[in-house]
């Protein structure tokens, strides 16, 4: 394809839909440099804020979703839907695209409708096991669907659903290799255990307060720390920074903090998940139980189930905590065995499989409007 291409990628509400797409769109900007990259998102989300500052346009349609229970927002979602279809209709009669792009939330449900209704090639990216209402609904018209994990065959069309796997960092496929730099970086003995506390960027909460109860004998049995306790909490936390325990609002060099990692207990966003199987060390994972669908739980026991890293509700800690995490810390052979098998289940070159499929799209679409 030597003219360029013009794509629209339409995704958000969560970090989980939006970074994929920024690095979807990133590869597409790498390989075609003239490309014009539209985003479109919901309005007073955090894609609105996030897409921009990545160096893309963003639009914003009026759109939400449906509570599980009645409130007003539920009574106004039809007026919104039928707002997000109109505005769907112009941006893409504007902008003409050769392709669009849904990475999952409620902003692309609306776009990625009036796209397949209009003969426009159309992708849908699933991060989940278990996929979200609308990439469900999206699928029966989506001309290709690219997943990370295999349960997806049990919701989508099993001729149009290729697993490429999640984007993500390509500072992560070199990880094995930067455990000096990571030692120095931190500031860590490199004969000393050191464990990586991740609850994601805003924080959360229960792991925390989980690891607030151990964080005197992580000082006492010198067991280093890099506890990121998130945006919201670092305030509170911040008073356990010791010899052995460093706390941080935010991670800048994750690739670094996993490097240095022995064992690391992380949520299960799907980002995280698949960042984690290309990292390739132990995991025990403690899903969130607040996200949509209990998406977390399905994430995270697709890996346990293949013996490749550890889940514990959020409800069995109080009880199991202590002998699964410490058993694993103290078992060089089992933190192996679970670093080898997560592994094997990572996919890391997701983006540019995507984008592949996004070129056989427009490729097929072009050949077909000559014959």
């Amino acid at each position: 394809m030597s003219r360029e291409i013009r794509v629209i990628l339409s995704g958000g509400g969560t970090g989980g839909h939006i970074y994929p797409a920024i690095s979807i769109a990133n590869e597409i900007k790498l390989r075609y440099p003239d490309s014009k990259i539209l985003f479109v998102g919901a309005k007073d989300r955090m894609e609105m804020e996030k897409v921009p500052e990545a160096g893309y346009e963003i639009q914003g349609l009026w759109i939400s979703g449906i509570q599980r229970k009645l409130t007003m927002k539920n009574l106004m979602f039809p007026f919104k839907l039928l707002s997000s279809l109109g505005k769907s209709r112009k941006i893409i009669k504007n902008f003409m695209p050769d392709v669009v792009i849904g990475t999952g939330g409620f902003a692309s449900g609306p776009l990625l409708k009036v796209a397949a209704s209009q003969g426009i090639p159309t992708l849908i990216q699933e991060q989940n096991s278990y996929p979200g209402i609308t990439n469900r609904i999206l699928a029966k018209r989506a001309d290709k669907i690219c997943a990370a994990y295999e349960e997806v065959n049990r919701f989508f069309p099993k001729e149009k659903t290729v697993i490429t796997g999640n984007p993500v960092r390509q500072d992560l496929l070199s990880v094995d290799k930067k455990r000096e730099e990571a030692l120095s970086f931190f500031g860590l003995n490199g004969n000393k255990k050191t464990v990586l506390v991740l609850g994601g960027s805003l924080g959360a909460r229960r792991i925390n307060q989980l690891i607030e109860v151990y964080a005197e004998r992580f000082e006492k049995e010198e067991i280093q720390l890099i506890w990121q306790t998130g945006k919201l909490y670092y305030d509170e936390y911040k008073k356990y920074n010791g010899k052995f325990v460093q706390t941080h609002e935010f991670l800048n060099r994750m690739d670094l903090a996993y490097a240095a990692a022995d064992v690391i207990i992380s949520r299960a966003g799907a980002g995280s998940v698949s960042e984690l199987c290309v990292v390739g060390k132990p995991v025990v994972f403690i899903p969130s139980p607040n996200v949509a669908e209990d998406h977390q739980a399905k994430n995270a026991l697709a890996v346990t189930r293949k013996d490749a890293a550890i889940t514990l509700t959020e409800d069995e800690l109080a009880e199991k905590f202590e002998d699964r995490f410490f058993g694993l810390l103290n078992s060089e052979s089992r933190q192996r065995e679970l670093g080898e098998n997560i592994k094997k289940l990572a996919l890391p070159h997701a983006t540019s499989n995507i984008v592949d499929e996004v070129e056989k799209l427009i490729i097929k679409n072009e050949s077909n409007k000559r014959s």
